[in-house]
């Protein structure tokens, strides 16, 4: 893992969240924790690594919303293979693109659970000359691949 700073760390920590359900005792509901830690560093080339890596976990590894953190959320994540069909067959590149650089606002949901990617994605690049660039990078190649994951 690249290292970077403790402020990096911690936010970083959000991005790789892993849910896990423990056993109810009869007659109780079902409690449910989130155990956060730390992300691995992944190649700004590769849109289903970074997926794969720091989505899959909440939106699932097909994108339908049914990763194994969705259930521990206070609201389900979307399921992402049907923004082109919500957006009338075309997919809305500039808003995921604008989502995951500056998150969600949707207060009527509560607090927001997905991370704003885009100082993220930057922590991952530390001091390295042209990190604007390899973060518009990141952000592109997601995008592109979340737009693979479109239902026919």
């Amino acid at each position: 893992m690249k290292r970077i700073g403790l402020c990096g760390l911690v936010c970083l920590a959000f991005l790789a969240i892993a849910a896990r359900s423990q056993e109810p005792a009869s007659g109780t509901s079902q409690n449910k924790t989130v155990q956060k830690v730390p992300v691995e560093h992944t190649s700004a080339s590769s849109g289903q690594q970074m997926y794969v890596s720091y989505c899959a976990v909440c939106h699932g590894k097909g994108g339908k919303g049914d990763g194994p953190a969705a259930a521990a959320l206070k609201a389900p994540p979307p399921d992402l293979t049907m923004l082109a069909k919500n957006n009338n067959g075309t997919f809305p590149a500039e808003h995921v693109e604008h989502v995951l650089q500056f998150g969600v606002d949707a207060p009527a949901h509560g607090a927001k659970d997905m991370p704003i990617w885009g100082p993220l994605l930057s922590s991952l690049q530390g001091k390295t000359s042209g990190g604007d660039a390899l973060v518009q990078l990141r952000v592109r190649n997601l995008t592109n691949y979340i737009q693979s994951l479109q239902a026919k």
